[in-house]
């Protein structure tokens, strides 16, 4: 999309993550709840004619992808989520599997809980932070050439903060751009430009931030 664009890009993935493998046979849902495209691998060992309620479009389409027949998003966040399965969905008509990282999604389980549906939560990935900038991103920090840097989570951007070295000198030209108020909290001990925030925490408006 970035290079569609007219923009040059360099990748720095800062979280590494590790598929978990689940059993052929899981348990009958009235539909799989998925908060990030990274738990998807995991759910296609579900029925693909189970209904899926993504986080938001960009999962959505990796669902569809899967081959997963009948697919919405929430467009947003966790709880926009969490409305769209209250919304669409009946704590009667049969349990809701939940697809999400090791440690992430406890939450939205509650919550869908006191709305009286049964949750069964499944680890579909673990995510650990990387420890290094890659070092085709640190060079072009170090030389000057990063203009804007995205950031698609908390947890990424903090992962960057703890391998930042001499950022006064890397980051004072970088205006960050960050997908969400977390993102950009966890981005606020360096010294950037300026930090901007996505109108809405998906991929579309934090693309929009950019000139």
């Amino acid at each position: 999309m970035l290079q569609a664009r007219g923009f040059e890009t360099v990748l720095a993935p800062m979280l590494l993550v590790q598929p978990h493998q689940w059993p052929a046979a899981q348990p009958r849902a009235q539909a799989i709840l998925v908060t990030s495209a990274n738990a998807l691998q995991a759910a296609t060992a579900c029925d693909r004619d189970t209904p899926v309620l993504a986080v938001g479009d960009a999962t959505a389409a990796r669902a569809a992808a899967c081959g997963f027949m009948h697919v919405a998003s929430a467009g947003k966040d966790a709880v926009a989520l969490m409305a769209l399965a209250a919304a669409r969905l009946d704590p009667a008509a049969g349990a809701l599997l939940l697809a999400s990282g090791a440690g992430l999604g406890l939450d939205l389980a509650a919550d869908l809980r006191k709305l009286g549906f049964r949750v069964i939560r499944r680890v579909a990935y673990s995510a650990t932070a990387a420890r290094e900038l890659p070092a085709p991103a640190m060079a072009a920090l170090a030389s000057g050439q990063i203009r804007h840097a995205m950031f698609f989570s908390a947890a990424s951007a903090r992962a960057f903060v703890a391998c930042i070295t001499a950022p006064d000198t890397m980051l004072r030209e970088v205006e960050a751009l960050a997908i969400s108020a977390p993102t950009a909290r966890a981005l606020a001990p360096l010294p950037w430009r300026r930090i901007r925030v996505a109108s809405h925490p998906n991929l579309d408006e934090l693309v929009a931030l950019l000139p």
